[in-house]
């Protein structure tokens, strides 16, 4: 385990490519590991061979995804702000911020527990459930992830903070915990104690309370510089003020992945539970392009924010640049590798083996794919933005990627296209939001320069004006000595 010192040096002195890959890579793995973790629920129902079930765990996803939200409110706002105190070298802070954070996302998990149990019916009417046999699957997923909602919102917070520090492995390892902790649980759940679709969530509630169990132990062992002491917490000196605002556009983009898919669900139930099926499979398969373009972002967010309250603008312009170069590599490869083997990537979820879940699963897929190469543009910016404390253009981003940009247009296209227009409506969006990104990026430098103009402006007016004060002290010196 790194000590803190070592951590701060990847983010004062490796060379970018290596402090790049010692960040990234563990954050990427996260990802990966989270994606197999979605993954392994719809596999595993879908051996239960019964369509039904598959489409009740497609239409529950946005309730796991707004518990995500609030990790990322807290994880995320938090580990921005972990960063550049760090940055400022201002560690009493940071164990404050982490105190905050984590106590926050207790409260908030289980308010949400609360919400949903009350009004779970309404629930899954809103998020698409038709036939009965949809509706009962659905209420047995639902029930066992609200009753594990706090656990899952402090699991997200607590790895995003860890990363935050520097401490990307130990981040990634908690996150594998629960991920393996999961997968060997679903067969057994779902299959060997015949739970079906609810054995799928108990197996996710376990994974995510392991995951917390081996961050607890982390925290308090005393090598980080983060606390969980309840007697550290508290909402002054600007804490709430800098997670809440930087924490938000993150949420929103979960929050907006939720409601989106609400509404893509109850586009697509015109087509029949085969469509919502498919897509819900095409939309998990394409969350490994997402997440890992996502995550190679993610992960070097604490070192832009570090560099940002370092005042080391250079390095930090030259990390943003060196990653999105990987997002790019990576998004290439990665959808190559799905338009060459589009059919045989969904049937590995189609347990019924259902020619329609199929033919929509294809053309969903190979439509959202459309962005697959750039997305990471646009993530690599957004993460830039909120490790430097930019929540406006944050907040813009988010809200334009799942609904002020994505919204009109899947309505629009719906309505001239069809089912097409529902398929590459997202694709469309991300494309928009990805030159969005970029010219806003490119708005933010512009005043970096100005700014760094007018201090050299007044650098340069002091020194003169010194000079000139001094060249006065000389005259004066000499007259008197006359």
């Amino acid at each position: 385990m790194a000590t803190k010192e070592k951590r701060e040096e990847i983010f004062s002195s490796y060379p970018i490519p290596r402090a790049v890959a010692a960040l990234a890579v563990p954050s990427v793995l996260s990802s990966l590991v989270n994606v197999i973790y979605n993954m392994a629920d719809t596999y595993f129902v879908s051996l239960m061979k019964d369509t039904n079930a598959t489409a009740a765990v497609s239409i529950t996803m946005p309730v796991f995804l707004f518990f995500v939200a609030f990790g990322n409110i807290f994880g995320v706002g938090g580990s921005a702000y972990i960063s550049r105190s760090m940055g400022e070298g201002n560690h009493y802070k940071v164990k404050k911020i982490s105190s905050f954070a984590i106590f926050s996302s207790i409260f908030s998990g289980a308010v949400i527990l609360a919400l949903i149990l009350i009004f779970i019916n309404p629930l899954i009417s809103a998020l698409g459930g038709q036939s009965s046999e949809v509706i009962d699957y659905a209420y047995d997923y639902l029930k066992y992830i609200a009753i594990g909602g706090p656990a899952i919102v402090v699991s997200i917070t607590a790895s995003n903070l860890i990363r935050g520090e520097g401490a990307a492995k130990e981040s990634m390892t908690g996150m594998m915990i629960g991920t393996v902790t999961n997968i060997v649980l679903d067969p057994v759940m779902i299959l060997a104690l015949d739970m079906g679709v609810g054995g799928a969530a108990v197996a996710t509630v376990i994974g995510n309370v392991a995951s917390v169990v081996y961050y607890a132990v982390y925290l308090m062992r005393g090598r980080s510089l983060l606390s969980c002491n309840p007697k550290r917490f508290s909402v002054r000196d600007g804490i709430a003020k800098n997670v809440i605002p930087v924490g938000i556009p993150a949420a929103i983009n979960n929050v907006l992945m939720s409601v989106s898919n609400i509404i893509l669900n109850n586009f697509m139930k015109d087509y029949g539970e085969a469509a919502v099926a498919a897509l819900g499979v095409a939309m998990k398969v394409n969350m490994l392009v997402v997440f890992l373009q996502m995550g190679i972002g993610l992960g070097v967010q604490p070192l832009i924010g570090y560099s940002f309250g370092a005042k080391n603008i250079k390095r930090m312009k030259s990390t943003i640049r060196f990653t999105i170069t990987c997002t790019l590599i990576l998004g290439g490869v990665l959808t190559a590798i799905y338009y060459c083997f589009t059919d045989n990537i969904i049937n590995i979820f189609n347990g019924e083996n259902d020619a329609m879940v199929t033919y929509y699963g294809v053309k969903i897929l190979r439509g959202l794919m459309l962005a697959g190469p750039f997305i990471g543009i646009m993530f690599t910016i957004n993460f830039a933005f909120q490790g430097m404390g930019k929540s406006v253009q944050s907040l813009v981003l988010s809200l334009a990627r799942q609904g002020i940009v994505f919204l009109p247009l899947l309505v629009i296209m719906d309505r001239f296209i069809g089912f097409d227009g529902i398929v590459y409506a997202q694709p469309v969006a991300d494309l928009v939001c990805i030159v969005m990104a970029v010219l806003m990026f490119l708005d933010v430098t512009r005043r970096f320069k100005k700014k760094d103009r007018q201090a050299a402006a007044k650098s340069a007016g002091t020194a003169d004006e010194s000079a000139a004060l001094a060249q006065s002290e000389i005259s004066e010196s000499g007259n008197v000595s006359e």
